[in-house]
């Protein structure tokens, strides 16, 4: 029996979606077609979050509750048009997919690509990050200390004239990015985010943590500034999440942390773009916003 395929027409580009009926999120009937549907009309507002980066792709060929596969190298079958970028490893080089367009998003989707996950930096200056980030990760299903912890960072990093912008990871937590102008090492801004993490544990000890370790942890909401290293990455803005409901990590206001509705993972695929059809962009004065670290 022949392999259901849709071919779909992007600009230029043909893209052949294959089995596109297979269901991704087997708990709410989400399908490739689906996600593919999603990153298609998501383009406009994805894409300037992730072009010019190396991507580390979060697959599940047979849904998310089958074998998860960390893809990091562009796979020898892509087509010529999807884009790349070689970048150093310790002992070699890798050779990261580039996603610039919305051909290769779809194209990308159907290989059940889940989440996109984002370099810090772009492939034309790879060792120098042009954001910060912060990714708050409750050790419980308490929610309050996380909107505590980001009021607190965000009111930290004003005080030291450091722009910041919110999104909600689409998993447990919230990530607060600080635009950065790509002059730094990543030593330079690891370090930077290190001592703030400190400062924001030392006011609130009982709540705020930066131990690695679940067992260390507690109660407390982790601080994780390791993203801010060299080849690290995060998930990207409008990514969605291999998570029941697929639930997507977006872009907020930070008036956001007064609604008690917040809920990291409480904006889907099914109802975001709606969502973005009726509000003005939070994130739109993003890279316009960039500072410059001195090292």
């Amino acid at each position: 029996m022949a392999e259901e395929k849709e071919t779909v027409r992007i600009g230029r580009r043909e893209v052949t979606i294959t089995r596109p009926d297979k269901v991704l999120f087997p708990d709410d009937g989400i399908t490739k077609r689906d996600l593919v549907g999603y990153y298609r009309r998501i383009a406009k507002w994805i894409i300037p979050h992730i072009e010019d980066r190396p991507l580390t792709l979060e697959r599940y060929p047979d849904g998310i509750a089958e074998h998860r596969i960390i893809q990091k190298s562009a796979s020898d079958y892509y087509p010529e048009w999807v884009e790349t970028a070689t970048v150093q490893k310790k002992g070699g080089t890798v050779k990261h997919p580039i996603c610039n367009d919305e051909a290769t998003l779809a194209y990308l989707a159907n290989q059940a690509s889940i989440t996109p996950h984002i370099w810090l930096s772009k492939k034309d200056a790879p060792g120098t990050p042009d954001q910060l980030v912060f990714d708050l990760d409750p050790s419980t299903d308490d929610f309050e200390p996380v909107r505590e912890t980001a009021a607190a960072l965000r009111q930290m990093l004003e005080g030291r004239d450091l722009p910041s912008f919110l999104k909600t990871s689409g998993s447990r937590g919230l990530h607060i990015v600080v635009p950065l102008k790509p002059k730094a090492t990543y030593g330079s801004v690891h370090r930077l985010a290190h001592r703030l993490a400190e400062e924001l544990v030392a006011a609130s000890p009982k709540t705020r943590t930066l131990e690695f370790a679940k067992k260390d942890r507690g109660d407390r909401v982790f601080i994780d500034v390791n993203r801010n290293a060299y080849a690290q990455t995060y998930a990207a803005a409008y990514a969605v999440r291999a998570r029941p409901g697929a639930p997507v990590s977006l872009p907020v206001d930070w008036s956001a942390l007064r609604d008690r509705g917040l809920r990291p993972d409480g904006f889907r695929l099914n109802n975001v773009l709606e969502l973005l059809a009726s509000r003005a962009d939070p994130w739109a004065s993003f890279r316009k916003s960039a500072v410059l670290l001195r090292e």
